[in-house]
């Protein structure tokens, strides 16, 4: 049971003492994840267009890195990105290490996400746009990508909760998000146990921030009926 009194070695005198490593690791998750989400739907949003709408080289080229990076392990484009690049010379800092490995497995699977959305829209949308005059990127902002966004929204919901969870792993790379701050905390006081349910309950307040926001955007986009 959770010891919360302010003795030296009860979790909650410990967890005091810890407060300021354990704000620094939600802070570098909370940022990983949110550059994260927003860099891997700009992109996902792009190359899902592309997928529906591109030139056939395009789209070939866009689906060869869809299929690629939903079959790597996120752990395995993590290490790749900081270890496999300074191979090359290309030094990236392990946070933004993680964070393009992690922007890169995402955009696949909202990219492809995207492209089911805009394919499940009729066809018959499409064409009434064109017979009342719309150009091609005035039907795609207009008409498809609004109804196809809605549809989208469950899993880009989803894909969002993965990412954070996705963090953790950037612990192995020395990036010291909450997981690994958590465990240096734990090192020192061996309150095993305790931390890790504090660290479980900060990822659920995160992820359920993330739903609710995803619940927002969907009754934001609620008012189209097809």
């Amino acid at each position: 049971m959770l010891d919360f009194s302010m003795t030296p070695g009860a979790f909650g005198f410990e967890a005091w003492q810890s407060r300021w490593s354990i704000l620094s690791g939600v802070g570098v998750t909370v940022a990983s994840s949110g550059l994260t989400i927003v860099i891997a739907t700009v992109l996902g949003i792009l190359f899902g267009i592309a997928l529906s709408y591109g030139w056939w080289w395009l789209r070939l080229a866009i689906r060869l890195y869809v299929d690629v990076m939903r079959g790597i392990p996120v752990l395995v484009l993590i290490l790749f990105t900081y270890y496999g690049l300074a191979l090359f010379g290309i030094n990236v800092p392990a946070f933004w290490a993680g964070v393009i490995a992690l922007s890169g497995f995402a955009t696949a699977h909202i990219a492809e996400t995207l492209r089911g959305a805009v394919q499940s829209v009729p066809q018959g949308q499409m064409e009434a746009g064109k017979a009342i005059g719309l150009r091609f990127a005035q039907r795609l902002r207009y008409v498809i990508l609004p109804q196809a966004v809605r549809r989208m929204l469950p899993p880009w919901v989803n894909t969002c909760l993965e990412i954070v969870k996705g963090t953790t792993l950037l612990s192995v790379i020395g990036v010291v998000e909450l997981l690994l701050a958590s465990q240096q905390i734990m090192a020192r006081n061996y309150l095993i146990v305790d931390f890790y349910l504090l660290a479980t309950l900060l990822y659920l307040i995160i992820n359920f921030a993330i739903a609710q926001i995803g619940g927002v955007l969907e009754r934001r986009f609620s008012y189209l009926r097809y």
